[in-house]
């Protein structure tokens, strides 16, 4: 494997053809749940990616449990500090741009739960396949923040506004069937079959003209671009709304496995 990818440890690749390369998110969680190393390497990898010449197009999946149930609110006793909070602002920020500005085709292999940045990363691709059984959710309302991490910017363009406000303030579960059925995913298939599927788009895809690949995506993901004053607006309300109590009550009441109580009787 080049020296490109030497230094990371939270992801994981192989060259199933060849110039295709595949990258799978790995850590040694429960449901792949995405820590502080992850999601930092997530944003930076594509930088080496499009430097690296062998490569045309990128698999990016999970692995055999799920593609990533998002961050592990375990993780941190205490809520992280100012500091710790805008780097990691920045890091969502790597994620979501660094992969619309990719040149190369990335096709996405979503099985299991794909949640907040797993699914961010999940919905980036430009060719999304989903296990029909697999359980996507964008779950920031849950947790008494704002929806920051991608949803605003591509959910209205790939779904719609109102099926985007209905899963985004419900924090319903979407299967990977249903996601195909309501646009979020390129296709839903049969569980057995992604692997294969996800590897036969990514060959036809490494086998096609280069720049017609970069100029078709440049073209196209202008549409995210121009969302991208409602992404960073969105990113910041998330990032704000962490310091405020809704979220310590929200992070509380997943953790205990309860029903959040934003209006005790004390405040009226």
């Amino acid at each position: 494997m080049s020296d490109f990818y030497s230094g990371y440890t939270r992801l994981k690749f192989d060259r199933p053809v060849p110039r295709v390369l595949r990258i799978a998110l790995n850590t040694p969680t429960k449901l792949n749940l995405m820590d502080s190393e992850l999601h930092r390497e997530v944003g930076d990898i594509w930088k080496d990616v499009e430097r690296d010449d062998t490569v045309s197009a990128v698999i990016l999946t999970g692995n055999d449990k799920a593609f990533s149930a998002g961050g592990d609110l375990k993780r941190h006793k205490e809520l992280p500090d100012f500091d710790q909070r805008m780097r990691s602002m920045n890091e969502a920020r790597n994620i979501v741009y660094n992969m619309i500005n990719f040149p190369k085709p990335i096709v996405t292999a979503i099985r299991g739960w794909a949640v907040g940045a797993g699914l961010a990363c999940a919905l980036l691709g430009d060719i999304t396949i989903a296990a029909k059984n697999a359980n996507l959710r964008d779950g920031h309302a849950k947790l008494g923040v704002a929806a920051g991490d991608h949803a605003a910017m591509i959910w209205p363009l790939l779904c719609g506004m109102a099926k985007t406000k209905y899963y985004l303030l419900l924090c319903e579960t979407i299967t990977g069937e249903e996601a195909e059925r309501i646009g979020l995913v390129s296709m839903a298939v049969d569980e057995s079959e992604l692997d294969d599927k996800a590897l036969d788009i990514a060959s036809r895809l490494a086998q096609s003209s280069p720049t017609a690949m970069r100029l078709i995506k440049s073209s196209m993901n202008n549409w995210f671009r121009q969302a991208g004053p409602v992404f960073d607006n969105s990113l910041a309300l998330e990032f704000l709304s962490f310091f405020g109590p809704d979220y310590k009550e929200g992070r509380a009441a997943v953790l205990e496995k309860r029903p959040a109580n934003y209006y005790p009787e004390s405040q009226g």
